[in-house]
């Protein structure tokens, strides 16, 4: 009985951190959602036989389950903005974002998945417009007549040294690339996500058909290694959305004993978006102020070096020897005390190790644009200053332009703090 229910079952739309929803599933298919990990909770509703209460965290998009719905997680942040980051994060030099939306060209798109599907295929046509990129690939094959140079390891191995054929390896002038390899593979993962409009399928559709001689990637193969160039230029701002989308696809996971349990979606996890459009957008800001930037840099809290540490965004000097600044990126809405105190306690080690006098937590969103808190207790010697704990909201709902003069600031302040870090004794350990 409860099979037939969830065939018939319509796709389920959940709102990023928003409320439970019930919704009916077998044991089966809900213990499989649960061990993908890609809702913050999957739980069996104790009110309801046959259904389980599904929660959204962080991963927006859509995929759909194996014997059970698709589900679709709409975020908090508006689609076009949510793409601005995404373009930004992924290729910060090139002109992704214009004066009037600044981002990705979405359409007229307000779900993930349909916006995805559409920017990818517009910027594929883009690439292919002066047509399809041609490269030198090696070729290994059996052949009749000698051409390139003989393989004669293979040749002893294979035929015991007789000719013919003969084992031969040569550079072949194809479309056959690593890039193209890519963008087939992409167009091909869209082609079956659930959502995509069809006049965007049909589109795909046809760019398919444009890199029909591109052999396809094998599922779950890693991805090609490509080389920016001058050649590869018009195909590169396509390569890298593609290679965006074939790394937020398909989250698989196997049980133990288990076939491994394969999705077709496109999931993006808003908590590492944000963290990483803060540090790169920090990163190209600090530029303009002679300091160099160091993401996710390792350090250790203990002497011993047992208790390891990355902070988001350590800021140096222009030759990279001195810190200045530390910075952690939270995808959060502050609370409406102001204190996060775990935070807080993590930028204050942050500080102590690295022998600064400040360190800045950026939130999502937050009550005040900043904040501090002077810690006790920290002072030596007769300097008599403490360790200042600064509290930032980035608020996504702002435009393109209002999020980078947000960033400029921010760097800015941080920038301000060299002189302390060039009058300390402390190095980096």
């Amino acid at each position: 009985m409860t099979a037939t229910v969830t065939a018939t079952v319509p796709d389920v739309t959940l709102r990023e951190y928003g409320p439970a929803l019930s919704v009916p599933l077998t044991a089966e298919a809900g213990r499989a959602l649960a061990a993908a990990e890609i809702l913050q909770s999957v739980t069996p509703d104790p009110r309801r036989e046959g259904h389980w209460l599904l929660r959204a965290g962080s991963r927006v998009g859509a995929v759909r389950t194996p014997g059970g719905p698709v589900l679709r997680i709409t975020p908090k942040t508006p689609v076009s903005r949510l793409f601005f980051l995404l373009g930004f994060v992924l290729d910060p030099a090139r002109a992704w974002r214009d004066s009037r939306e600044g981002t990705v060209d979405t359409g007229a798109h307000d779900d993930v998945v349909p916006a995805l599907a559409h920017a990818v295929e517009r910027q594929i046509d883009a690439a292919l417009r002066q047509g399809v990129l041609q490269g030198y690939r090696e070729v290994e094959e059996t052949a009749l007549v000698v051409r390139g140079r003989i393989r004669e390891a293979e040749q002893i191995r294979r035929h015991f040294g007789r000719t013919p054929p003969v084992e031969i390896a040569y550079d072949a002038f194809t479309t056959d690339t690593a890039e193209n390899r890519i963008l087939r593979a992409a167009v091909e993962q869209l082609l079956r996500l659930p959502g995509v409009p069809g006049p965007v399928r049909r589109r795909l559709a046809h760019q398919r058909l444009r890199l029909a001689d591109v052999r396809p990637l094998v599922r779950g193969q890693e991805l090609p290694l490509w080389q920016p160039s001058r050649l590869n230029s018009r195909y590169q701002p396509a390569l890298r959305l593609a290679e965006a989308v074939l790394r937020g696809t398909s989250p698989e996971h196997r049980p133990a004993g288990a076939e491994p349990l394969a999705m077709d979606g496109f999931l993006l996890d808003m908590n590492k978006l944000f963290e990483d459009f803060v540090t790169v957008a920090l990163r190209e800001a600090l530029r303009k102020h002679g300091l160099t930037a160091r993401l996710q840099d390792p350090h250790h809290l203990d002497l011993a070096g047992l208790v390891r540490m990355r902070p988001d965004l350590v800021v140096r000097t222009g030759d990279g020897r001195t810190p200045v600044a530390v910075v952690d990126a939270k995808y959060k809405i502050e609370k409406a005390d102001g204190l996060l105190n775990a935070d807080l306690y993590q930028a204050l080690a942050y500080a102590t190790v690295l022998g600064l006098r400040e360190a800045h937590l950026v939130y999502a969103a937050g009550r005040q644009p900043e904040r501090f808190h002077e810690v006790h207790g920290t002072a030596t010697g007769q300097d008599r200053r403490g360790v200042r704990l600064y509290q930032h909201s980035l608020d996504l709902s702002r435009t393109p332009e209002q999020l980078l003069s947000r960033i400029g600031e921010l760097a800015g302040k941080l920038a301000a703090a060299t002189p302390h870090a060039r009058s300390s004794d402390t190095t980096t350990q």
